[in-house]
């Protein structure tokens, strides 16, 4: 049988290297993404390294709760998945709001990667062994960790909130892991360090991203985050492809691989029941699984 991937976010950056590694390794990938003509750049890129199975591109929104349905709908037609890497992410310098009227922070790090891969786990199921790869950040370490609503206490800062969709994802993967062990579906959360990408170019040197406190300190700040966000997203990549792909985590689930692409202990509040299941509770009442 065909081994097939689907790498969200997909078109450029650390997630058109993570494709790359992924059609390398001989699966055949399909990278979802907003922009047609930069997802065609993908596509002709990927297939001309002459891989065992030509690339596709998908385009969807996926800050739209609706077209993340639509997605799953689009994916789950073509049979059995193997591997679902969850790379879409996003930092907005000041709030917004999704199509669904979400704060968009936590709507595109968690609600969609959530909502995609619930919808999608009758076909991963079906193509087991398979791999979920849900990509986090070391950012989950500066988030509150209240989950009661979308939006914590207090003021907008996007690295913050960033960091908390990104805890919310990761306590969810964790929770996912537990929950499928034993079904041939393996669940991995991907750490890719620093990269020069289009975020940490942009929204992430606005100083106002962060809370006042730590804007006293910004110039140390910026000066650690421009050394540790300099390399290439070929490399920032390791981590996911290494979740995707390396035969050394055949059987294993629950995994965090850091940027070293080796297995790394998870942040601990989450793997903290508590924040799992206030998470679960959210994202159930904001993303329903079944529209009925």
């Amino acid at each position: 049988m065909k081994q097939t991937a689907v790498v969200t976010a997909g078109t450029a950056g650390i997630g058109l290297e993570t494709a790359l590694g992924l059609a390398e390794a001989g699966l055949a990938v399909t990278l979802v993404g907003r922009d047609g003509e930069r997802g065609a750049r993908a596509v002709e890129r990927i297939n001309g390294t002459a891989p065992a199975h030509s690339a596709r591109f998908l385009a969807a929104d996926l800050a739209s709760l609706g077209a993340v349905r639509a997605l799953a709908g689009r994916i789950a037609a073509d049979g059995p998945l193997t591997v679902l890497v969850n790379n879409v992410g996003a930092m907005f310098a000041d709030r917004q709001e999704s199509v669904d009227g979400i704060e968009a922070t936590f709507a595109v790090n968690h609600l969609s990667p959530y909502l995609l891969t619930e919808l999608l786990l009758p076909v991963l199921r079906a193509g087991s062994p398979s791999r979920i790869v849900n990509v986090t950040s070391g950012a989950v370490g500066v988030a509150k960790r209240v989950f009661d609503a979308v939006e914590p206490p207090g003021g907008y800062y996007g690295f913050h909130w960033y960091g908390r969709a990104k805890l919310a994802n990761l306590a969810y993967t964790l929770e996912l892991a537990e929950r499928l062990d034993g079904t041939g579906v393996s669940v991995f959360a991907a750490d890719p360090g620093g990269a020069a990408t289009d975020m940490t170019n942009g929204t992430m040197t606005d100083p106002k991203i962060v809370s006042p406190g730590l804007r006293l300190l910004w110039p140390l700040v910026r000066r650690k985050f421009e050394r540790s966000t300099s390399g290439p997203a070929s490399l920032a990549a390791r981590s996911s492809i290494f979740a995707a792909t390396d035969g050394s985590l055949a059987g294993r689930t629950g995994v965090v691989i850091g940027p070293q692409a080796h297995p790394v202990a998870p942040f601990r509040a989450a793997a903290d029941p508590r924040v799992a299941e206030a998470v679960r509770r959210l994202s159930e009442r904001l993303a329903p699984v079944t529209t009925a």
